[in-house]
C-alpha cells in the first residue's frame, strides 16, 4: 500500500478549512491528521501527531504564519515541509516566507489540482513554486556577470563557479539527477554541493536557498 501523505491544515477560516479538509481527503493518498485555528494551537498539538506537510495561513490571532516558520526551522529539522496558502500576493511577503524557509507559496484562489501538485511537489522534492511565485522572484532577479569572466556576480559569500552552476540549476527546478546528467557529476556529488552551498549561505531548504539567491543576486534565472 502507497504510504499516505500526513497534512495539517493551519487555517483561522473555519469555513475554508473545512473545505480543505474536505477537498484533500478525496485524495486517496492524502490524508488530513491535524487542523488548527492558529499557529499556538497547532504547535500544541503537533508534539502528537506525526505530520509530513502543513498548509499554513499568514494572518492568525495567537500566533501567525510567519512565527510559526520560523519557529519550526529554528528547530534545525527540514520537516514537517511548509506551503503557505495565504490572500496576500505581495512580493514581500512571499520572498520573506520563501527565505526564512517555506517550501511553496499559493494564493487561496489557486486550483485544487494545483493544490495537488504542490503537496507532491513539496513532498518529493522540497519545493514547489508556481508560475505566479516565479514572476515575483524574477521581478527581484538581476543579471550580473564580472566582466570578461563568465563568473556569476558573487554576493559577500565564497561560493566556487561550480557551486554556482549547481546553484543556478537548483533554481530552475532541476532535480539532482538532471544536474547531475547537466554537469556529469554524479547524483551524491551533487547533493554534496547542494549541502555545501546550504552552509555557506546559512539556510536550511532548498526553497530559502532559491529565494536567497534570487533576492541576493547571485544567479541568472
Amino acid at each position: 500500500m502507497k504510504k499516505k501523505i500526513k497534512l495539517a491544515i493551519v487555517d483561522d477560516h473555519l469555513l475554508f478549512r473545512h473545505g480543505m479538509v474536505q477537498i484533500l481527503s478525496q485524495i486517496d493518498d492524502f490524508e488530513v491528521v491535524l487542523e488548527a485555528s492558529n499557529g499556538q494551537e497547532f504547535l500544541e498539538k503537533l508534539s502528537e501527531k506525526e505530520v509530513d506537510l502543513i498548509l499554513l495561513d499568514i494572518q492568525m490571532p495567537e500566533m501567525d504564519g510567519i512565527q510559526v516558520t520560523e519557529y519550526l526551522r529554528k528547530q534545525d529539522e527540514e520537516e514537517p515541509k511548509i506551503i503557505i496558502l495565504s490572500m496576500h500576493n505581495e512580493d514581500q511577503y512571499i520572498l520573506h516566507l520563501l527565505e526564512i524557509g517555506a517550501n511553496g507559496y499559493l494564493l487561496k484562489d489557486t486550483e485544487p489540482d494545483e493544490v495537488e501538485l504542490a503537496i507532491r511537489k513539496v513532498n518529493g522534492q522540497g519545493i514547489y513554486f508556481t508560475d505566479f511565485v516565479s514572476r515575483v522572484m524574477l521581478r527581484k532577479a538581476t543579471l550580473k556577470k564580472l566582466p570578461r569572466s563568465g563568473k556569476f556576480f558573487n554576493y559577500k559569500k565564497d561560493l566556487s563557479e561550480r557551486e554556482l552552476e549547481v546553484l543556478t540549476l537548483i533554481c530552475q527546478g532541476q532535480t539532482t539527477a538532471e544536474i547531475a546528467d547537466k554537469v556529469c557529476l554524479s547524483p551524491r556529488t551533487v547533493e554534496g554541493h547542494r549541502t555545501r552551498i546550504m552552509e555557506k549561505l546559512s539556510v536550511k531548504n532548498t526553497a530559502s536557498l532559491v529565494a536567497f539567491a534570487v533576492k541576493n543576486q547571485l544567479i541568472m534565472i
